[in-house]
């Protein structure tokens, strides 16, 4: 049995008429299996029910369909990739950072501390982060009391998850909403 098949649609299945094939397992649209049909039978059955034939595998031996309503089924599709992207884009939203220099001034210290003070009270994490450059990397205690400094005007609504660690030319801290 020689099996040739037209390229793929844009979502990579074929459906009705594009599945070019002789035979094909056949799954209904209860999940039933059918059996092993002539496509010619299979659309035939697929149309009696009002519903579409789709190639699910065209790897199997033979190649498996399933009679289904294609249209819902893409519907539902696009629903769970819709959803999984939603549920990604809130994990990545969980972890917010912040530079911070060892020589920052009141003011801009004062905006980033209300900034923060926001996202903490939303319930995100805040990783603070300090970059020496040059010289600096010789006053990391610096950096060090301006992150606790930090933490401690933040201490009744955050905590120190993290303590201040020094990792090659950044000082990084996190901070999480209090319980």
């Amino acid at each position: 049995m020689e099996v040739f098949y037209i390229a793929n649609t844009k979502n990579g299945q074929l459906i009705n008429e594009e599945i070019k094939v002789s035979q094909v397992l056949v799954i209904g649209p209860n999940g039933e299996q059918v059996g092993v049909k002539p496509i010619g039978d299979a659309l035939t059955l697929a149309s009696y029910a009002g519903l579409d034939l789709v190639l699910i595998n065209p790897n199997g031996n033979p190649p498996v369909c399933k009679v289904m309503d294609y249209n819902k089924y893409k519907y539902e599709k696009a629903k769970k990739e819709k959803e999984a992207l939603k549920r990604q884009k809130q994990s990545l939203a969980e972890l917010k950072e912040f530079r911070l220099s060892p020589t920052i001034d009141v003011g801009d210290f004062e905006t980033k501390l209300r900034n923060v003070r926001k996202y903490i009270e939303k319930g995100d994490k805040v990783r603070m982060v300090i970059r020496f450059k040059g010289r600096q990397m010789a006053h990391t205690e610096l950096g060090q009391d301006v992150l606790l400094r930090f933490a401690s005007r933040l201490e009744d609504v955050a905590e120190i998850s993290e303590q201040p660690k020094l990792d090659g030319r950044s000082m990084t801290m996190l901070l999480i909403q209090k319980k």
